[in-house]
């Protein structure tokens, strides 16, 4: 009976993944079309791709559910996988990176964690997908108590995961509102320094704040890059040089966005060494700051207020570091 647990509770899954990317592509078309046309869709198709994709992905979710059509959903879920996999490797290749829009709007890019996530829900379909083959009767073999009990508790998470989603599409939204209706690059020096916590380009560290930045009575340089960009590049070659310079009184730490595995590549080749490199999920610290280009740097007091203006590029960012803000407390 436990194997019999087993694929229905994998169906449920599957069900919730594919029910809440359904839902977020209904709920904001505009970003799917706009995905859609980024993922080579000839321009001719894209409305009809966008429009069919969400019932596709809702039939599939509500497929694996049904006992009769659950081998079939789960093929299709199969299928599906694949095609966009397939899609992302090419992109990928070709060196494109839009965003995803899997679940509705997203900021993230595609990349090595799009990948790995594929490689996932793959494999959870092809579990259910033998499941249903192997075990057609599921649930109906199941007490009807558990069955509608697992089901309640599977549509609960889908509702608080689609909530969680749509908090931070929210909070994207104020923090891009913000910086258009303030006008002016950076926080006025003086202001309290936003609050962050953003994931270090190691996969094994944990997520990083201000707060633990500003642990130890030094302030914090916070230094926008971009892979892309060769006067990050440039720059970035001279942070350890600086950061040994000013050791005692301050922390020079590089913000990124995208793909973490491909900023542990970059801080390696740029020989980046103790300095820290910090990801942003879509634009978060960027938008927070008012910084709009890269490289750019913030300098924040060891009290966790902006010490300086935005500085922008690498002679600016050079003078933020010998800040009189940077002087040690008498």
């Amino acid at each position: 009976m436990l194997i019999e647990y087993g694929v229905w509770v994998s169906r449920l899954m599957l069900g919730v993944v594919f029910g809440l990317a359904a839902a977020g592509k209904f709920l904001d078309a505009a970003a799917t079309r706009k995905a859609v046309g980024e993922f080579g869709v000839p321009v001719r198709a894209v409305p009809a791709v966008a429009a069919a994709l969400p019932w596709l992905e809702a039939a599939i979710a509500a497929g694996v559910l049904i006992r009769p059509l659950a081998g079939l959903a789960a093929g299709a879920a199969v299928l599906v996988l694949l095609v966009f996999t397939g899609a992302v490797l090419r992109l990928l290749r070709a060196g494109k990176r839009p965003a995803c829009a899997c679940f509705g709007a997203s900021e993230r890019p595609i990349g090595r964690t799009t990948l790995l996530r594929n490689a996932l829900l793959l494999a959870l379909a092809v579990i259910v997908l033998a499941g249903a083959l192997r075990y057609p009767e599921v649930p109906a073999i199941l007490p009807a108590a558990n069955s509608f009990g697992l089901t309640l508790f599977a549509l609960l998470a889908a509702v608080l995961l689609w909530l969680a989603g749509e908090l931070l599409a929210v909070r994207r939204r104020l923090d891009q509102q913000a910086l258009t209706t303030l006008g002016a690059e950076g926080l006025p020096a003086g202001a309290v320094a936003p609050e962050f916590e953003l994931r270090p380009a190691d996969p094994d560290a944990p997520a990083v704040t201000l707060a633990d930045l500003l642990t130890g009575g030094r302030g914090v340089l916070l230094v926008f890059v971009h892979p892309g960009c060769e006067m990050c590049a440039a720059l970035a070659r001279e942070l350890p040089r600086w950061q040994r310079r000013v050791a005692d009184a301050l922390t020079i730490v590089a913000v990124g966005n995208g793909d973490p595995a491909e900023h542990a590549a970059w801080g390696a080749e740029q020989r980046l060494g103790d300095i820290p490199v910090l990801v942003q999920q879509g634009n978060e610290a960027a938008l927070r700051y008012r910084v709009r280009g890269t490289p750019s740097a913030v300098l924040i007091d060891r009290e966790g207020r902006v010490a300086a203006p935005v500085g922008r590029g690498a002679m600016a960012i050079r003078d933020l570091i010998v800040h009189p803000k940077l002087a040690a407390p008498r």
